[in-house]
């Protein structure tokens, strides 16, 4: 049968992922979806849209009339004061109400929505919960814009051929230049930075956060689970935890790291990456030029907040992922190995020395 994939968020550390998975496949034609402008590809066509502007979504998802999959990966991210964050919950809510009824009313071809939320689904971002955390926990106290798309997508199926699954993965690792949901590129320019500087790596987050459990996901391994949620049977209607399946504590982590760079680790020194790192963009252009490096703007490489809120992180973060397992979602990641890994690809592709 014939398959075809909306991504919505098609350029994010999701998204693309998706995106390369799908494509990669040979069986799929993917549309992308996405504010920013991209090319086509084989197999891959992109469209501009703006999912908030209700006559741009009826122009073009109006035509897409043999979708047999979407999945959706867009957000507005808020920032940490809790009347910021509630003030995105109407254009998360919206983009996904718009995205997902245009293509629904445009084909009776579709099967499944996959749409992605996250484990502050559970109150990751509040601050110690309980652990592991199990798709059947409750609740945190709202604003949590993922209540409102998974309660709106939940209602909107009801009664529909068609069905949903809800994917919640924790911090991505991956690359996007222009998104703020991914630790690797944060990581990395943060040591690249210090070793220019002739600094050793400090952890600069919480002390406690460098001994506490974390966990995380590989952007390809998210991908991978998010084609198995759209094809599996048993994944109708149902929300999975997806991580890479393991945990670590990153004073376990932060010497690999060091390794990677050729450095020396330091003792733990709390910074806000957000301000000690907002007069780098001059240094960053220097070093660009200086060690040949791939030109990408250093607000667009990086979101430091994003940065400060994973290392602030002095509780455990533990997801459950035993339902995945028991419902045919085997793949893990050894995220040691993995830092290790990605971290030598940054450097050896130039996007640092």
């Amino acid at each position: 049968m014939k398959k075809k994939a909306v991504v919505v968020g098609a350029l994010g550390v999701i998204g693309r992922y998706i995106v390369e998975k799908l494509v990669a496949e040979g069986d799929w034609q993917v549309v992308g979806l996405s504010r920013r402008p991209a090319k086509n590809s084989p197999r891959y066509t992109h469209v501009s849209v703006d999912l908030l502007d209700l006559d741009d979504v009826a122009a073009k998802l109006g035509k897409l009339r043999d979708v047999t999959h979407v999945f959706y990966a867009a957000f507005q991210p808020g920032t940490g004061n809790a009347a910021n964050y509630a003030n995105v919950i109407a254009p998360n809510r919206d983009m996904l109400v718009n995205a997902v009824s245009a293509v629904a009313q445009a084909s009776r071809a579709l099967q499944r929505v996959v749409l992605v939320t996250g484990t502050k689904y559970y109150g990751t971002h509040l601050g110690p919960l309980k652990t592991p955390m199990r798709e059947t926990d409750p609740r945190h106290m709202p604003p949590d814009f993922y209540f409102d798309q998974i309660d709106w997508l939940t209602d909107f199926q009801r009664g529909k051929k068609w069905s949903w699954t809800e994917l919640r993965p924790q911090t991505l690792c991956g690359f996007a230049p222009g998104t703020a949901m991914s630790i690797l590129p944060a990581i990395a320019v943060y040591a690249a930075i210090s070793r220019e500087l002739g600094l050793p790596l400090r952890f600069p987050g919480r002390p406690g956060a460098y001994g506490t459990i974390y966990q995380v996901t590989e952007s390809s391994h998210f991908a991978k689970a998010a084609l198995w949620a759209a094809t599996e049977k048993r994944a109708a209607n149902q929300a999975y935890n997806i991580t890479n399946g393991d945990y670590f504590r990153w004073r376990n982590v932060w010497p690999r790291i060091a390794e990677v760079f050729d450095m020396k680790v330091g003792e733990v020194q709390t910074i806000s990456l957000t301000q000690h790192m907002a007069d780098k963009a001059g240094l960053w252009e220097t070093m660009t030029t200086k060690h040949r490096l791939r030109k990408f703007a250093y607000d667009q490489l990086v979101a430091w907040p994003f940065a400060d809120y994973v290392f602030g992180s002095d509780w455990d973060v533990m997801s459950d992922v035993t339902k995945s397992r028991l419902h045919g979602f085997h793949d893990v990641v050894d995220s040691e190995a993995m830092f290790e890994r990605l971290l030598r690809r940054f450097r050896k592709e130039r996007i640092v020395p």
